[in-house]
């Protein structure tokens, strides 16, 4: 599944790849759609926000990387790859794979 906020960081780093002169306008939003033809989107409820305070508390976690691991966890998602965060580490169930190592 593709969750909402993951969903802003590849239309982040599409659009940056724009502005290098890497890819158009149009090729944005086809490698965009190409990704919601792969996946489902899944938007979190209200209750993730209180996850996500308890993971911030518990893990020392920035504030997006607790929102991203409650919003994982909301939606059962048992395995997060993150270049991002430290493979190997398990959340309550939640475990990070690094994808490139």
């Amino acid at each position: 599944m593709l969750l909402w906020q993951v969903a802003g960081e590849l239309l982040n780093g599409l659009r940056k790849w724009e502005s290098a002169g890497r890819i158009t306008s149009a090729d944005v939003e086809a490698h965009f759609r190409d990704a919601f033809a792969l996946l489902p989107l899944k938007i979190p409820t209200a209750k993730m926000f209180e996850a996500g305070f308890d993971l911030h508390a518990r893990f020392s976690l920035s504030h997006w990387d607790s929102m991203l691991l409650a919003a994982c966890k909301e939606a059962g998602v048992t395995t997060l790859f993150s270049e991002d965060m430290d493979s190997g580490t398990d959340y309550d169930g939640l475990t990070i794979v690094n994808p490139f190592v």
